[in-house]
């Protein structure tokens, strides 16, 4: 595969469909019901529109920013997505390694294959672990107590997936994360030879964190992780996280400006605008559309992330305009994981930087503070 052809993030889309098996592309590209939050994601930023300004010396950009007293490179994250070791040998340790390289920030799923502290092994460079609320309170503390141990700086606490959403691409295709294959998926991994050659002789897939608490196969583990999930949960569960995690707290999953303030109320440090890639609850509003009001109601008291849709350097700068402090990741870096490993995931940083930084050389914007609501127009 001739790399230097991958200009842009829909190019590295491109080549992972081309190297990945049919189910596992349709896995990591896959949304709810029937894709139009997924959709909205991405076609969202097209309703905003840049104004760029004239003769302000831009030749020297600063990309970088502060959170949590920790400075990265420029104002974009990995997301937290789980099952990365599917598209990838050692996946998640290789996206760690990539993120290191580029001085950014990996938020890391309890999902992984990897275990956490592998993936805090495999690199330095700040790690944040995404978990959940468990029905076992006992297991969410246990991953709290390891996350610290570990050397992350932060966590990371989900808020939109109670349940699984019903992702019907997967029941179509009878996608199971095992290594056992029917004779359908055989031929599709024929198919896909460069993909089939990595992973052989790969150990048998595990959700590493979860080793010990149920025995079986890796559809075994995704089943036990489903049914520890907890739709009875409240804001005082969150105080409850608040009292055993002494780092900075992020709430994932905020599209509600209501919602913002209460989790500031209740001691998070920043919020993070996401509806899970339209994997969960199809319908529910772009995260670029519900960015305004959340930034309006939090009002520069805390950091304020954003994943979702995210494809172009340009969409990263119209959501700072918009009240993000940071945009975050989640497909287009499985997309150059499946391509070509810790390289692929770097070469995708570097076109979201670059395009990042040709934005804001043409616009005037010599650093992230100066890109203010100003910045943007919304046209219907």
């Amino acid at each position: 595969m001739n790399r230097s052809r991958l200009l842009n993030v829909d190019d590295y889309r491109a080549a992972s469909k081309r190297s990945l098996p049919r189910v596992l592309f349709e896995f990591v590209d896959g949304t709810a019901l029937d894709g139009g939050t997924g959709r909205r994601n991405v076609d969202g930023f097209s309703s905003w529109w840049l104004r760029g300004r004239s003769f302000r010396s831009a030749a020297a950009v600063d990309l970088s920013l502060e959170l949590f007293g920790s400075r990265i490179s420029a104002p974009i994250m990995i997301a937290p997505t789980g099952g990365s070791g599917l598209l990838w040998p050692n996946g998640e340790a290789e996206v760690a390694r990539a993120a290191a390289e580029r001085n950014t920030i990996m938020q890391v799923s309890a999902g992984s294959l990897l275990s956490m502290e592998e993936i805090a092994a495999a690199a330095p460079g700040e790690k944040w672990l995404q978990l959940f609320l468990y029905k076992d309170r006992g297991l969410t503390a246990e991953f709290l107590q390891r996350a610290h141990a570990a050397g992350y700086r932060a966590v990371c606490v989900t808020t939109d997936a109670p349940v699984h959403g019903r992702r019907e691409r997967d029941f179509r295709n009878g996608f199971t994360i095992d290594q056992r294959l029917s004779p359908g998926a055989l031929i599709d991994a024929a198919m896909h030879w460069r993909w089939w050659r990595r992973m052989v002789g790969q150990p048998r897939f595990a959700m590493r964190n979860f080793a010990g608490r149920v025995d079986g196969d890796l559809s075994d583990m995704a089943a036990y992780i489903a049914a520890l999930l907890d739709p009875d949960v409240t804001w005082d569960d969150f105080s409850w996280l608040r009292g055993r995690w002494s780092g900075p707290l992020v709430v994932k999953g905020i599209l509600d400006p209501e919602d913002a303030l209460e989790a500031l109320r209740r001691g998070a440090d920043a919020v993070q605008v996401s509806n899970h890639g339209g994997r969960q609850l199809d319908g529910t509003l772009a995260s670029i559309d519900a960015l305004p009001a959340i930034a309006n109601a939090i009002g520069g008291r805390i950091p304020i992330l954003l994943d979702g849709g995210v494809r172009r350097g340009t969409d990263i700068l119209k959501a700072l305009a918009l009240g993000a402090t940071a945009c975050a990741i989640g497909r287009a870096h499985l997309w150059g994981l499946a391509t070509a490993g810790r390289t692929g995931v770097a070469a995708v940083l570097d076109v979201l930087c670059e395009e990042l930084r040709n934005a804001m050389t043409i616009g005037g914007w010599r650093s992230l503070r100066e890109i203010e609501a100003t910045a943007v127009t919304r046209l219907v």
